[in-house]
């Protein structure tokens, strides 16, 4: 993984840490519902042009380490991420419509936090010093 992209007028590295979780918080992400969650994660990367550094698929919830352009918000990529693998996982695995009401797979919301190299302090700290 290159430290930075680059675009045609920009340099940049966006990484976030994403959690999110299925509806009612149900023990359902094991075996082949995980592998295909992590395939569906895997495709919807490619196809925008992300990249995901790290994936943990526990039980009751995803972890992930996404790389995006600076061109798309942090909430249309977990859409479109929770969206599409909802859609295909429902059916999919018609078996787990008993742990689920409606046409929603995955809990509303999703927990976000930024990765970077440099503490916001050090940050702070360069700034003021420039």
């Amino acid at each position: 993984m290159s430290k930075y992209w680059v675009g045609t007028h920009t340099k940049y590295k966006v990484m976030y840490h994403i959690v999110w979780i299925p509806k009612y918080r149900k023990r359902v992400l094991k075996g082949k519902v995980a592998l295909k969650l992590r395939e569906l994660i895997q495709e919807c990367s490619d196809v925008n042009r992300w990249q995901v550094a790290e994936i943990n698929i526990m039980p009751d919830h995803v972890h992930i380490l996404i790389r995006l352009r600076p061109d798309i918000s942090v909430s249309k990529a977990v859409q479109l991420l929770k969206g599409r693998s909802s859609k295909i996982i429902r059916k999919e695995f018609p078996s787990l419509k008993e742990f689920y009401w409606g046409d929603n797979f995955w809990s509303e919301g999703f927990f976000v936090e930024t990765v970077g190299q440099l503490s916001e302090e050090a940050i702070k700290k360069y700034i003021k010093n420039q």
